[in-house]
């Protein structure tokens, strides 16, 4: 069986270097670090992401298509369009603003240790369910379970 701790190198100063070997079935808390860059990148990718739709989208304004300076009139339907593409765009923002909350969540839970735990059973969750979702809260079971309770209510 591979070690399933990080492994160190001289000169990072007890920086971990993250494995290439075999990762462990469930979390364990020595992996803790390479979660913690994992979540983090994906926090500087929706906060790329949030600063190009605030660019493009969210901070446009209706004075371009208008006034004196412009070839074009504002017309009924290039109000249509940009409103509609306004309202995209905050969709689009909203969703990752939720996302940034389930991050800043995942990264208080690391802090507090909680992090890598089901919080409905407690056991620690699939490591390969954590790479691809870093947020997660639940183990596959108690999310199957809760979204089979969700159906049977609905």
């Amino acid at each position: 069986m591979a070690d399933k701790t990080p492994n160190k190198t001289p000169d990072s100063q007890d920086k971990p270097k993250w494995p290439s070997g075999e990762k462990p079935a469930v979390y364990s808390p020595e992996w803790k670090e390479y979660f913690r860059d994992l979540i983090m990148t994906k926090r500087k990718e929706i906060m790329h992401e949030l600063g190009y739709l605030r660019e493009t989208s969210l901070e446009t304004t209706t004075g371009e298509y208008s006034g004196d300076n412009s070839t074009y009139s504002y017309h009924m339907a290039d109000q249509g369009t940009d409103a509609q593409e306004r309202e995209k765009a905050f969709m689009f923002a909203s969703r990752e603003g939720k996302m940034l909350k389930l991050l800043d969540q995942s990264l208080n839970r690391i802090d507090d240790g909680t992090y890598g735990y089901c919080q409905e059973t407690g056991a620690p969750i699939e490591f390969k369910r954590l790479e691809a979702i870093p947020h997660a809260r639940l183990c596959i079971a108690a999310k199957k379970k809760m979204e089979e309770q969700g159906e049977a209510s609905s």
